[in-house]
C-alpha cells in the first residue's frame, strides 16, 4: 500500500506530461466539434443537393 502511495505521490508532484495531456485534450475537442458539425450540416447539405437532383430527374 505505501508503494502505491508513493507512486500517486510522483505522479501528483511531476508535471513532466502536462502539456501532452493538455494538447490531447484540445485534440479531443476539436475533434469532437468537427464531428458535430459534419452531422449538422453535412445533412443539410445532403438534402439540399438530393432534392435538387430528384426533381431535376
Amino acid at each position: 500500500m505505501a508503494l502505491a502511495k508513493m507512486a500517486i505521490g510522483r505522479l501528483v508532484l511531476r508535471d513532466e506530461g502536462q502539456d501532452l495531456m493538455e494538447y490531447g485534450l484540445l485534440a479531443a475537442l476539436i475533434a469532437v466539434f468537427a464531428m458535430a458539425s459534419v452531422a449538422t450540416v453535412g445533412q443539410t447539405i445532403y438534402n439540399l443537393f438530393w432534392s435538387s437532383i430528384g426533381t431535376a430527374l
